[in-house]
């Protein structure tokens, strides 16, 4: 091996994720995580060992080079992975095409043109449905029926590492004739996997679940931050708004779908039958490890929640095929989160507002302190992995400190 990786690193030989790094002296650029460094592909692409017009791995986003298409991407992984393996390949003896990624700041890694948020979790949709519908009627009629998403804000996406202030808004607290306006008192986290759209489409085009896969380069860590105070009084009739648009954070490495391929699995059976657009062939719930850990301004990380991916009722296939069978095209670097993610025992819940049920079990921390929501001054970390015997692919960790409101 080229270099040395660590014992259960997540960017192990089997992962080979994307990103966009800079140092110093380098400027931002395509580079891939490998155990602790980061092989700067700009650099490598000197060495004359690709066959695409390499200007664009100089470019600030993967966008462009996502756009060669799976045929060539998928190419310059394989390729990565063999030459770290062999001794004498271009790779060796070359130190300055490594960077530790520890001396390196990561950036968006595309540029998201536009985000759409599911809701795809029957745990999730059933868990919040008992606290503000009919305990015995959780779901919404719907709800089996379609992946149920909405359209969410583009611009306030933003990289792990930056920090984000408490959001303000008008809410309607219990006991009171008239809205008030201020700063949410229920920040809350959302533990969701986004995918990244790999491929364009026509307007009036749509893609089928069978083709679902070609469709979609790779996944990253989602936090999509709720004020959930300023949600209840806002989301009727038209649903999510102030509550959400405020921010939402990624990891910066996309782990592609074919490093993926090895933790496929079978989904929840979904009765009733879905209608034949939305029915599809093999596995495609993928068995990712997720966790979310609360660490206070001068404390010690509590983790609070640990789920996993393979929960979801709908499958990220299923999701692409419905937000296209009206033909609404797509476009490369689309975004598309899963929507929270929780399994059926409480610790694997994937929000404050199923951990603490609606601020009535307080979760105890570390440091003795207890959390109903987020407060000012706490970071919010989450991680996830996926291991299939000695195969471990890993996302890193998207994290993101709570500031106080503007």
């Amino acid at each position: 091996m080229i270099i040395e990786i660590p014992e259960n690193s997540d960017f192990s030989i089997h992962n080979i994720p994307f990103g966009i790094f800079s140092t110093q002296d380098r400027s931002p650029r395509v580079g891939v995580a490998i155990g602790e460094q980061i092989l700067d592909l700009a650099a490598l692409a000197e060495f004359d060992v690709f066959e695409f017009n390499t200007a664009l791995l100089e470019k600030d986003t993967l966008n462009d080079f996502i756009s060669l298409g799976k045929e060539i991407t998928t190419k310059v992984r394989r390729k990565i992975q063999y030459w770290l393996k062999d001794d004498n390949s271009v790779l060796a003896g070359k130190p300055e095409l490594f960077v530790k990624q520890s001396e390196t700041q990561m950036h968006m890694p595309v540029s998201i043109g536009d985000y759409t948020d599911f809701y795809s979790s029957m745990e999730h949709a059933t868990n919040v449905g008992k606290m503000f519908r009919d305990p015995e009627n959780a779901l919404l009629p719907n709800w089996k029926h379609i992946p149920v998403g909405y359209h969410g804000r583009a611009s306030s996406i933003i990289v792990s590492g930056q920090p984000i202030h408490r959001p303000k808004g008008q809410t309607m607290p219990n006991g009171v004739e008239s809205p008030i306006f201020g700063p949410t008192k229920r920040l809350d986290f959302e533990l969701e996997m986004g995918f990244i759209c790999g491929k364009d489409t026509e307007l009036g085009e749509s893609v089928p679940t069978k083709d679902a896969e070609d469709y979609i380069f790779g996944l990253v860590l989602f936090n999509d931050w709720s004020a959930r105070d300023i949600q209840k009084w806002e989301y009727v009739p038209l649903g999510p708004f102030l509550g959400k648009n405020f921010a939402s954070s990624i990891s910066p490495w996309v782990v592609t779908l074919e490093a993926l391929e090895p933790f496929k699995i079978k989904g929840p059976k979904q009765e009733p039958k879905v209608l034949p657009y939305l029915q599809y062939k093999g596995e495609k719930n993928y068995d990712i490890h997720l966790e979310v850990g609360i660490q206070p301004e001068k404390g010690e990380e509590t983790t609070v929640c640990f789920s996993n991916f393979k929960h979801m009722y709908w499958n990220m296939s299923q999701q692409l095929a419905h937000h296209t069978v009206n033909g609404c095209n797509i476009n490369v670097g689309d975004m598309m989160a899963s929507g929270t993610i929780s399994g059926q025992e409480e610790n694997s819940f994937g929000s404050m507002l199923e951990l603490s049920w609606g601020g009535t079990k307080p979760i105890p921390l570390k440091d003795g302190t207890e959390r109903k929501f987020i407060e000012d001054g706490d970071t919010i970390t989450m991680r996830g992995y996926a291991q299939n015997g000695d195969i471990r692919v890993g996302f890193g960790e998207v994290t993101t400190k709570v500031l106080p409101a503007k």
